[in-house]
This record gives structure tokens, sequence and C-alpha cells, in this order.
């Protein structure tokens, strides 16, 4: 299936000169949904996970299904201030300065074998804290699948020595 006709190219958002891939129309779509996430669910088996983490939101929409699918658990990596429990936290650069991520201090098990899921890999920041936050609590990243990959932006070089599964390319 080609799931990039379910992606929708929106020029000049959120700013002038971004073209901004909404993925909204694929989750839209029962058949295309279903196909994107049984592809990262195949790809899971492979990995043998234990568990799936996914960063705020759109880590949340894809990683759930496959969670599902695979019967393992799912953990969220929010931004500071929003779990609600006792935390681990990672500071990361963004374009235009600094922000925090973090995940439950009991999220992750030491030793378990962790996909981290997103909607996109981008410039690999939001990734690269994910990672460290869940290396933090002793787990094992043993890949990290996207519906998207922006490969103009080398997100992969933050990453490197990590698998990678990206349904789509740009």
């Amino acid at each position: 299936m080609d799931l990039k006709q379910y992606v929708a190219i929106v020029h000049d958002f959120p700013k002038k000169g971004i073209e901004f891939k909404d993925i909204t129309p694929l989750m839209n779509n029962g058949e295309a949904f279903k196909y994107a996430t049984e592809q990262i669910v195949e790809y899971a088996k492979e990995k043998e996970i234990d568990i799936v983490v996914g960063p705020e939101a759109r880590g949340f929409i894809i990683g759930c299904p496959v969670a599902f699918a695979l019967g393992v658990g799912f953990s969220p990596v929010r931004k500071e201030g929003k779990l609600p429990r006792e935390t681990v936290k990672v500071e990361y650069g963004l374009e235009y300065g600094k922000d925090v991520l973090t995940i439950h201090k009991d999220a992750i098990k030491p030793g378990q074998k962790v996909l981290i899921i997103d909607d996109l890999l981008a410039t690999g920041g939001t990734i690269d804290a994910t990672i460290k936050l869940v290396e933090q609590l002793g787990g094992v990243v043993v890949g990290c699948a996207f519906l998207i990959e922006l490969t103009y932006l080398n997100g992969r070089e933050k990453l490197i020595g990590y698998d990678i599964k990206a349904l789509m390319q740009y």
C-alpha cells in the first residue's frame, strides 16, 4: 500500500517555508491506519520487545495500537509537569531553545527491550531524548519506528547505533 497517498502536505504550516506532513488522513482511513500499524507490529515482532514507549502526542496515537496488537504495555513520554507520579527527566535542544521530557520512574524495568514509536523522525532531538530516558531507567532500546522520516533533516545522525524503521521517507 502506498501510504504517502494518505499524507496531506500542508504548505507554510506552522510557519512560512515549512511543508507539514499531516498524518490525519492516514488515521482517518481505517485500512491505511491498520496497514501502517501492522507494518510496525511486524517490525516489532522481530525485536521481541517487552514494552512500547512513545513521546507525546502522536507517539501515543501510533504506539498504543502497536502495543495492543503485541500484547505488551505502553509507556508515555511527556513534557515536564504532565505525568502525575515520580519521573526522570532529560533536557534537550529545540530549534529555538530547550525543552524537557519525562517518563515515570517505574515505567521501564532494567533489561526490558523497548521499541520507541513516533509519527515522525525529523532532526532526531525528541527521539534522542526519549532514548536517554529509557536508558536512564535501564531499558534496552532495540528499535525506533516511525510513519515518516524527513531524510533531509538528518535525524538518523543523532540515532547512530539504533535500528530505525520508517514506513515513508521524504
